[in-house]
């Protein structure tokens, strides 16, 4: 699950679960700065993050304004 929390501080980032773990992952690269996640659900994360980029600035500086956020397909979606 990913997840974005409105007005939240800075650096730019989102929140990932995969079963019990958690981590605070960074918008821009993808790197974990906080919490921990299998090196699987990591890779996945990493990647998905990478590729969706400006979906997730986006939907930062919405956050950011406390306006509505866009769904993001997550990584485990079927594209």
């Amino acid at each position: 699950m990913i997840q974005m929390y409105y007005d939240d501080h800075n650096p730019p980032h989102f929140h990932a679960r995969y079963g019990r773990a958690k981590a605070i992952v960074r918008r821009s690269d993808g790197e974990t700065i906080a919490g921990e996640l299998l090196p699987t659900a990591t890779r996945m994360v990493r990647q998905w993050a990478v590729a969706r980029n400006a979906e997730l600035q986006d939907n930062w500086q919405r956050a950011r304004a406390l306006l509505p956020l866009e769904k993001i397909a997550g990584p485990d979606a079927d594209e």
